[in-house]
């Protein structure tokens, strides 16, 4: 019974999230208040993962969800479940948007779902804000390294790395 609640809520994510892998956080944090399948924390441990591993974040997101609630067989049925759905769609209409891809109406579809994605990737920033940065420590270190990206244009992953040995020296 589990493995199907899990590939069904998976399978209705991977229709939905457009955008991205950052878009399933919001509805990861509903499976977490809906089913108790994973705390918050956890939550916010499986975004930190999901970010430094290779791989897209919402498959490792969807794994990780699936192992912690169900084990190996969650893990595998969590990303079939995500990842079907833009299988199909890719599968099936790969042609037609070939083909379609010069049409105005096609086109205009298209640049309308572009805001709605952009918009949920926002919320899905202000999700990971509200459950990571509870203290003042975290607070002041994300926004040192909010500043530091914007004028210090490197690599994400020098960050990341500058992120984990803060958090290890500043015991966060």
């Amino acid at each position: 019974m589990i493995y199907w609640l899990l590939f069904y809520e998976f399978l209705t994510i991977g229709l939905v999230a457009v955008g991205g892998g950052l878009v399933t956080i919001p509805f990861l944090a509903e499976l977490s208040n809906k089913y108790g399948w994973y705390s918050l924390d956890e939550l916010t441990d499986m975004i930190a993962v999901s970010e430094i591993t290779p791989g897209t974040i919402g498959i490792n997101m969807a794994t990780f969800a699936g192992f912690q609630t169900a084990g190996i067989c969650g893990g595998i049925i969590a990303t079939l479940g995500l990842a079907l759905p833009a299988f199909i769609i890719l599968l099936f209409f790969s042609n037609i948007i070939v083909k379609y891809k010069s049409n105005r109406i096609f086109q205009s579809i298209l640049f309308g779902i572009r805001p709605a994605a952009i918009a949920l990737i926002l919320y899905a920033g202000w999700v990971i804000a509200k459950l990571s940065l509870t203290e003042w420590k975290t607070q002041l270190l994300s926004l040192i390294l909010l500043v530091l990206s914007f004028v210090i244009k490197k690599s994400p992953l020098i960050y990341i790395v500058i992120g984990a040995a803060a958090g290890i020296f500043f015991d966060l």
